[in-house]
Formats: structure tokens, C-alpha cells, sequence
């Protein structure tokens, strides 16, 4: 056998090959089952036994020239179908980008955000707690029992033999930080999230909705601690010359109990559409934690005292934006979002 003549044939028919098939086509011809180089291989057990050890060097010798002269024809058309590709698919980078408009948080996200950074510098915690809750967490701690009138008011929607249901409002993660503390410590919190009831949509109701709720469990706690904690927040959000007050109200969860009003920042107090031509605008419910409240959860109200209030975050957001439908923050049109930011960065 010649293997120098096999691999001069060889690299003829490699230098014709035009393209990667054709190159593979060639393999199969002289390496593949019944390839030439195959077929010498295989009569290597025909050989005498003395003359084995130079024929099998000739067949490594043909084998290594073959996969020389192959891969070096591979890359060679290898490299010459990438720059015809790349030559194909260039880029004019003379031509103006695509514009990529910025991405942008839900106002609603945004309030959240100014308040949870607000009462962190006052100490508090910002606590999570699931949405689906149970009766017991939702209602009976909160001095609500099965049964009482005040359950109308925050009907949800139930899962599992009104056991299980969507949370009607974020105070069960309250009584579950209470528990937790077993009833020993202090505890500042706000519990931010989103709330479920069984209301008709319209302009001011939806029947899911953001709370932003706080709670303050303390020794020698009164109304003034929270007169004083709602002042910070109002003018934080409204504006320094902002003035606020309490009324009294009812829950179920605090005594005594006080809606939390802010003088109104459209008219200054004179009187308009938007206070009612009152001067005042309601933006939350608070009061002192009810002593049933703080036994059901471990706390001795002999000892222990606090306030616990609730901000409708989408109330906020109307308040401060100037949204007349609380629908609005649930479209999926990206120019309402757009609108708050240019509000954002006049107001910076």
C-alpha cells in the first residue's frame, strides 16, 4: 500500500471541495464503515504477523494525514461562511437607535415606597403577611366575632368554609407580629399590601385595594403619640403648611377611634369641590389599640398601650395626584404612568 499516493489523492480532492457537505461527503468516503481508509484498517488481521507493526504504522500515518488535511478544509470553509454571513447581516450603525422608553413604578408603589422610607427613619418595621389569611387572624383577634354587625362592612371573599378568605384589610399582620413578640416587647410596624372586598366597582370603590396600616405597642402610649405620628406623615406627603386634625369615629379595634383629617391643600381651608366645602379632608382611620385587641394577642393592656392606623394608598395617590377614579391605577395604558412622571420631576 501507498499511503503517500492515497494522501497526494487525498489533498486533490480536498482543494476541489467547495462546501461543508461536500467536505463530509469526503469523510464518508474515505473514514466512514466502509471507507477506503476503513476497509485498509480492517485488513490489517490478513497481514502476517511480522509485517503487522509497519502496516499498522502506515494506516496511523494515512489516518493522521487524512484528519490533518480535513480539519484544516473545515476550518477553512468554516471562516469563509462566517464572513459571508457577517457580510450579509452588517449593521449600518450610522442609522439612529431605536428609542427604548424607560420603565416606570406604579404610582401606587411609589406612595408605598415614600411612606415605608418615611416611618423607617421613625424607627418602624416594614412586615409581610399573606393575603390569604384566616378568620381567626382577619377578624376574631381584631375584637370581631362571628357574627357582629361590623363584619358587613368588610366583607371579602371566602375560600374554604369560611375558614379561609382574602384579606379584608392588613391588620391580621398586626395581630401576627403581636403574637409573635409573645406579648414582651415593643413593636413599631407598618404592614403595606393589598386588601380584598366584596365591592361594586365604581370611581371610589374597587374590591381589591392597597393599605398602608401602622401599628405602635408601647408603655405609656396616648392620642397625642398618634396626633403627632399622622402630623409627621401629612406634611411629609402633603406639604410642611399642611394642618391636621382628629375626629372622632368607631372600629371595632380601637377605642377610642378617630378619623385622621388634613387641612385641604387645594383651597388652603377656605372651602371647594374637593374638601366639600368643609376644609378638611379625611385620608385615614386610626384610634388606640382596643384592650380586647391587645389581650387576644398576648398583650397585657394594664401594662401595654399603643395606636394603630390605616391609609387606603390609592386614596393617597387620588389626593395628592389629583386621580378622579380609583380605576385608573389598574389600566394597563402606559401614558398614565407617563403623566405621574412628569408631575414627579416638576414637584423635584
Amino acid at each position: 500500500m501507498n499511503t503517500q499516493e492515497l494522501l497526494e489523492t487525498i489533498k486533490k480532492e480536498t482543494e476541489e471541495v467547495k462546501t461543508l457537505n461536500e467536505l463530509n461527503d469526503l469523510k464518508v468516503k474515505y473514514m466512514g464503515k466502509k471507507g477506503i481508509i476503513s476497509e485498509l484498517n480492517a485488513k490489517i488481521k490478513e497481514i502476517p504477523n511480522e509485517e503487522k507493526k509497519a502496516y499498522g504504522e502506515k494506516m496511523n500515518e494515512l489516518k493522521n494525514g487524512f484528519n490533518d488535511v480535513y480539519d484544516n478544509k473545515k476550518q477553512e470553509l468554516e471562516t469563509e461562511e462566517l464572513n459571508k454571513k457577517l457580510a450579509n447581516e452588517s449593521i449600518d450603525i450610522s442609522l439612529p437607535a431605536t428609542h427604548i422608553p424607560m420603565g416606570s413604578p406604579n404610582i401606587l408603589e411609589k406612595i408605598i415606597e415614600e411612606v415605608e422610607d418615611l416611618l423607617m427613619t421613625m424607627g418602624y418595621d416594614v412586615v409581610d403577611g399573606p393575603e390569604i389569611e384566616e378568620d381567626r387572624f382577619n377578624f376574631e383577634l381584631l375584637n370581631i366575632p362571628k357574627g357582629h354587625p361590623a363584619r358587613d362592612a368588610q366583607d371579602t371573599f371566602y375560600l374554604k368554609e369560611e375558614e379561609l378568605l382574602l384579606r379584608s384589610q392588613t391588620s391580621p399582620v398586626q395581630a401576627r407580629t403581636m403574637l409573635e413578640k409573645k406579648g414582651l416587647e415593643p413593636i413599631r410596624m407598618i404592614c403595606p399590601g393589598k386588601t380584598y372586598r366584596r365591592d361594586d366597582d365604581d370611581a371610589t370603590h374597587s374590591h381589591q385595594f392597597m393599605q398602608i396600616e401602622g401599628l405602635l405597642v408601647d408603655k405609656d402610649i396616648s392620642l397625642s403619640d398618634l396626633k403627632g405620628t399622622f402630623d409627621v406623615i401629612a406634611k411629609h406627603l402633603f406639604g410642611s403648611s399642611t394642618e391636621t386634625r382628629l375626629r372622632p369615629s368607631y372600629y371595632q379595634f380601637t377605642e377610642p377611634s378617630v378619623e385622621l383629617d388634613i387641612s385641604c391643600f387645594k383651597c388652603k381651608g377656605v372651602g371647594c369641590a374637593l374638601c366639600k366645602n368643609t376644609g378638611w379632608i379625611t385620608v385615614a382611620g386610626a384610634g388606640m389599640v382596643h384592650p380586647n385587641v391587645l389581650r387576644n394577642c398576648g398583650y397585657d393592656p394594664s401594662i401595654w398601650s399603643g395606636f394603630a392606623f390605616g391609609f387606603g394608598a390609592e386614596r393617597l395617590a387620588m389626593l395628592k395626584y389629583g386621580i378622579g377614579d380609583i380605576r385608573t391605577f389598574y389600566l394597563t395604558d402606559l401614558r398614565v404612568n407617563n403623566g405621574f412622571d412628569r408631575m414627579e420631576a416638576q414637584n423635584d
